[in-house]
């Protein structure tokens, strides 16, 4: 008699598994990888430059020469180690270009070009970070996140004309903290807000993103928004402050 209990006790049990495994197997796994590649236009807003800092012709790409927008192209890939620790590696070239006179000699980098002579300019602000964010509240609606970014950027300013030539290049090491507020606030739609910023006495810098994130599947996402990119140093090599107004569009791939 026991034994026939303890025979259906096992059948029940092995059938209840049998039909759940197919649910069980239903359930999504979490993706650990992502990539991102974000592109638009991007505008400037002001672009101030003296090179050296404390003696060279202070003078704007932006309003005493003419500066266009451009396209762009920002590539991104992160790993969660856990749900709440990520790792996050960026890639955002930047180029733009100017053009126009001056009416007033421009001293820069140790090459002096004359007033009204036709000018040409190339501003270029590379960037490579590494970033590592841990979240402080993790929820299905709202995740808060902070970190810390470490940050090398390869940047160049050049000026040309009437047969003269001058470039001012800085390859360097900058420290940011990271941020990051995100809020769903449907099951495919949430609002992000994320970036880097850190001010000093030596300069400040500044990449904030706000827009829109779209997301049916969990392979794939689509973002839109604003960036803003913006800060500088003021010392004795170089005083440069700029402002990047950017219109982004973008794909996430999770893995």
């Amino acid at each position: 008699m026991r034994g026939s209990i303890r025979l259906k006790t096992i059948s029940t049990a092995a059938l209840l598994i049998f039909l759940c495994l197919p649910m069980l197997e239903a359930q999504p796994q979490p993706r650990k990888w992502f990539f991102e590649a974000e592109t638009g236009g991007v505008f400037a807003g002001y672009c101030d430059v003296a090179i050296p800092g404390h003696n060279g012709t202070r003078f704007s790409l932006t309003d005493d020469l003419s500066t266009g927008s451009s396209l762009f192209l920002r590539l991104r890939a992160g790993f969660m180690l856990s749900p709440r620790h990520s790792i996050v590696l960026l890639y955002a070239p930047l180029s733009l270009e100017g053009s126009g006179r001056v009416p007033y000699p421009i001293k820069f980098f140790g090459v002096t070009f004359a007033a009204d002579t036709p000018l040409r300019s190339v501003y270029r602000f590379n960037s490579y970070r590494i970033t590592y964010r841990y979240g402080l509240k993790n929820g299905e609606k709202l995740k808060i996140g902070i970190g810390f970014t470490a940050k090398i950027r390869d940047a160049a300013i050049s000026l040309g004309g009437g047969g003269r030539e001058s470039e001012k290049t800085n390859v360097g090491f900058v420290p940011i903290l990271n941020f990051l507020l995100e809020w769903r606030f449907s099951p495919a739609w949430r609002l992000l807000l994320e970036g880097d910023a850190l001010a000093a006495r030596q300069g400040r810098a500044e990449d904030v993103f706000i827009g829109l994130v779209y997301q049916k599947s969990q392979d794939w996402a689509l973002k839109g928004g604003y960036r803003i990119l913006e800060g500088g140093a003021d010392n004795v090599e170089v005083y440069n402050f700029a402002l990047l107004n950017y219109l982004a569009v973008g794909a996430i791939f999770y893995f």
